[in-house]
């Protein structure tokens, strides 16, 4: 539904992917009443969402993790090889088990909890169109303690070294989940150079998004449960 006199460029794209049909048609409902969200369609597996993707050119593909068959994860894998500049949101009923950590290295946007409120979908939506990374939880120690166990230990310090100082200072608050805004007041950037900084960022470490950023400071231990950035102890 678009709303009267918006341009039709500034219109959301969405696609669901879900193999339950009351999620999907209950998601539908919600997206549907708003001004500038449009749903162009859905899917109840892996290989009907390829094909809505290729037919609809969603901006946004809300997809549930567990499909049957061929999972969220492969599928965000497949969309990110074809080339789609879709933008997945991954929806779960389980913050932050394993899959959930293998779709975002494989490329996925956000994590949603299937059952947040209305708004807090409607607000995910528009932030992943926007080019925003969103975790449905605020990555607290015990959050950064569960992606710290489910992802694989490897080198890293070595792509993080090529940041500059100030690069590894942006990188080290992406990784603590703030909005651009918040980090730039922190350093005392305007929002241009900030942005800047985090595509450089982005750019030297080969990721899509804050989100493989998150999931790549855990990893490499550069942040830690309980530690500051870089791995210090937190003070007392």
């Amino acid at each position: 539904m678009r709303a009267s006199g918006l341009p039709l460029e500034t219109e959301i794209r969405v696609l669901l992917c879900d193999d339950q049909e009351l999620v999907r048609a209950g998601f539908r409902l919600i997206l549907d009443l708003e001004d500038g969200i449009e749903v162009v369609g859905e899917a109840a597996d892996v290989a009907a969402c390829l094909r809505e993707v290729a037919r609809t050119k969603p901006d946004v593909v809300l997809l549930d993790i567990r499909m049957p068959n061929v999972d969220g994860v492969e599928a965000t894998r497949r969309l990110v090889a074809a080339g789609s500049s879709a933008r997945v949101l991954v929806l779960t009923t389980f913050d932050l088990d394993e899959n959930v950590c293998d779709s975002m290295r494989a490329g996925a946007s956000g994590l949603l909890l299937k059952d947040v409120p209305r708004e807090q979908l409607v607000f995910a939506v528009r932030a992943i169109a926007h080019g925003d990374a969103l975790l449905s939880t605020t990555v607290t120690p015990e959050a950064g303690r569960e992606i710290h166990l489910l992802t694989s230990s490897r080198p890293c310090a070595q792509q993080i070294g090529s940041l500059s100082e100030r690069e590894r200072e942006v990188f080290g608050l992406l990784a603590l989940g703030p909005s651009n805004a918040e980090i730039a007041a922190t350093l005392f950037l305007s929002d241009s150079t900030l942005k800047t900084h985090v595509s450089n960022v982005l750019a030297k470490l080969g990721l899509r998004d804050r989100i493989q950023a998150i999931v790549l400071a855990y990893e490499s231990g550069y942040i830690t449960p309980g530690r500051e950035v870089g791995g210090h102890e937190d003070p007392a």
